[in-house]
């Protein structure tokens, strides 16, 4: 391991970004945050696509090591940096934990990040109307089957498995703060929406939210 501190290149807004600085804040990794503008479409240029040839954030550079795809990353940290643990200690409990933050990384979040919208946009002539309802309709789906697992579950406690923040929350909370976003009403998912308050009580989250970046609109580069 290097004795450097770890670069993040990544941007305010991008969802598996966010979940990475929560998952490295919750480790008290100290990491250099780089940004990568999205918006000027920088993550396509010839110098990022040497550090990711996938040409997407995040990447996280640990001296000569570069990890990429953000759920390699975070097991990454969680095999390296054990403590405190995102995932719980019972194998049947870690395989509970992973379903629930898959739903957010398999089946909510690929089909609305950014180049997916883009293409809605660009190729395929949507208006945002139309964008909008797109990101709701898969938020929705994900958001109904979160929430019924979650209510269900008598060990979810505060976070949504026990009184201590996992894998599950790092994912759930960026997706909420896409969900806000795009201005899907959150009402039908109360679960939700309080393991979401939860976890703005620990600082760890507060400053891995979008609005709190160096690259964030108002902020200084």
């Amino acid at each position: 391991m290097s004795a450097a501190t770890m670069k993040l290149y990544n941007f305010f807004r991008s969802g598996t970004s966010h979940r990475l600085r929560i998952a490295l804040n919750l480790k008290g990794i100290a990491y250099e945050y780089v940004a990568v503008n999205l918006r000027t479409e920088e993550h396509l240029g010839a110098a990022f696509r040497t550090l990711n040839p996938q040409a997407l954030v995040p990447a996280l550079a640990d001296g000569d090591l570069t990890l990429i795809q953000s759920p390699a990353i975070i097991e990454w940290l969680e095999e390296r940096h054990p403590t405190p643990p995102l995932l719980p200690t019972d194998p049947d409990d870690r395989a509970r934990v992973r379903a629930l933050a898959a739903i957010v990384g398999c089946d909510i979040h690929p089909v609305n990040n950014r180049r997916i919208l883009e293409y809605l946009r660009k190729q395929l002539g949507c208006d945002e109307a139309a964008v909008e309802v797109w990101c709701a309709t898969w938020i929705s789906a994900g958001f109904d089957a979160l929430e019924a697992l979650l209510a269900s579950d008598p060990r979810r406690g505060r976070f949504c498995f026990g009184d201590a923040p996992t894998l599950a929350d790092v994912y759930l909370v960026p997706q909420v703060e896409s969900a806000r976003r795009f201005e899907v009403d959150l009402t039908p998912w109360p679960t939700i929406v309080a393991i979401d308050a939860a976890c703005a009580e620990l600082d760890a989250f507060r400053r891995a939210a979008p609005a709190m970046q160096p690259d964030a609109p108002g902020k200084a580069a």
